[in-house]
């Protein structure tokens, strides 16, 4: 038997403040960057310090939180919740923001730059560093390992006539990541369209495959406003759809997630 250990902690970190005057020592008031993952909420806990590391209250502000990707456009501005419930040396400068889910659904796994700010009763701000080198970024590094999102949507978009069909790209059904109850989901984008579309599949292992089996079949009627859905199960290894009307400039696109 394994034993493995797991620790439950809160993820706190230091910040410096310059309000008392200029800072004479030049020792980092801490190296680490700030890991949070995709697919839950993420409260990171920061303590507010002066040059000689001692807390300052921080309940006459209102902290701000803000993360920059690397093009310096701003993907999370949040404010942060004062932890401080009195001036005791345990509870002073305290603050917390989290990370909700949302906020990292588009934001891919990478490395970020945060930075966070005080905001007075008179909307002055103050810029807090991240060590006493007068550097106010920080990295933190969004991981999507512990929670693992969904696959891209594969899109189709170039349809071949076929004799008196025309036909989309195949791609691949990912047997080897799906089981026997595998979960398909289509959804086509038309624009006054007419036609059957049939969605079919195959076993065989090339893509040039000549045994195809139609899983379903959609019927539009150049009425459709919203995309279309179709969803199927099973364990194939190629897709494609066929059409029986000219899709061209009637079908805008496809996209298939397996």
């Amino acid at each position: 038997m394994q034993l493995i250990p797991r620790y439950l902690l809160k993820n706190k970190v230091n910040i410096l403040s310059s309000d008392i005057g200029y800072i004479t020592e030049f020792v980092p008031v801490y190296a680490r960057q700030i890991k949070i993952y995709k697919g839950i909420d993420n409260t990171l806990q920061f303590r507010l310090l002066n040059a000689d590391q001692r807390p300052i209250d921080v309940s006459i502000y209102t902290p701000k939180f803000v993360v920059f990707d690397n093009n310096g456009k701003k993907v999370i501005d949040r404010d942060c919740d004062v932890n401080q419930i009195d001036d005791s040396s345990a509870s002073r400068g305290l603050f917390t923001v989290t990370i909700t889910e949302n906020d990292m659904l588009n934001i891919e796994r990478q490395y970020l730059r945060y930075n966070v700010y005080l905001i007075d009763s008179s909307s002055n701000k103050s810029l807090t560093y991240v060590d006493s080198h007068f550097d106010n970024n920080g990295t933190i590094f969004i991981d999507d390992y512990a929670f693992p999102t969904p696959l891209e949507s594969k899109l189709l978009d170039t349809f071949i006539q076929n004799n008196s069909v025309w036909l989309s790209e195949t791609i691949s059904a990912e047997p080897g990541i799906n089981g026997n109850e595998a979960l398909h989901t289509i959804s086509i984008y038309s624009n006054n369209y007419v036609g059957n579309v049939e969605i079919q599949a195959t076993l065989e292992n090339s893509t040039t495959s000549t045994n195809w089996a139609t899983i379903g079949t959609v019927n539009m009627v150049g009425t459709e406003t919203e995309p279309v859905p179709f969803n199927f199960n099973g364990v194939f290894n190629y897709i494609r759809l066929s059409f029986n009307s000219d899709p061209a400039n009637t079908i805008d696109k496809v996209l298939i997630r397996n």
